[in-house]
């Protein structure tokens, strides 16, 4: 399998434009089934360095309605990656392999799995120095583990959780 390096970019002010163009997409495929989406991830945060890939928060009803909205998603050019760690959510993508653009991830509205990406999101948002934390984080682990993604993404959890721990005491939920 080929190694993808994980490249993290200055914030670029055209990330929220590519989430709303591919959100207006989204709703227009499959906005019946949607009880929300969601701008998540770094390229959410203002300032914040990522991966320049859009991660995008699809809500349903039940995650027994994804295999109905494969094809539609794939007219728009979202493939779906079945990924068997996946318990509460499902994962599409678009673009090339190791080029990806945009990363869908579909669950169950205001489940656990929801709430807990919005929250992480949010209190980045309003938190200025645990958003820098963050990005401190991530470039040691992007030049640690610079052609590892998986591992990358796996170091980054604990931070998450501990964010994810923290913003429910202070009460953002």
């Amino acid at each position: 399998m080929r190694k993808i390096k994980v490249v993290l970019s200055e914030y670029d002010l055209n990330w929220e434009e590519q989430f709303l163009y591919e959100k207006r997409r989204i709703q227009k495929v499959i906005g019946h089934a949607l009880l929300g989406i969601e701008h998540i991830g770094s390229t959410s945060i203002k300032g914040l360095k990522a991966k320049p890939i859009i991660d995008i928060l699809l809500g349903v009803k039940s995650i027994e309605e994804v295999p109905e909205l494969i094809e539609a998603l794939s007219n728009i050019d979202y493939e779906y990656v079945p990924k068997l760690e996946l318990m509460d959510r499902r994962f599409f993508r678009k673009g090339l392999w190791g080029q990806g653009t945009c990363h869908l991830h579909v669950c169950e509205y205001n489940s656990k799995e929801w709430n807990d990406k919005c929250l992480f999101r949010d209190y980045l948002r309003i938190n200025p120095q645990a958003a820098k934390e963050y990005e401190t984080l991530k470039e040691q682990l992007a030049n640690h583990f610079q052609y590892d993604r998986q591992t990358y993404t796996k170091k980054k959890g604990p931070f998450i959780q501990k964010i994810i721990a923290r913003a429910k005491v202070e009460d953002l939920l």
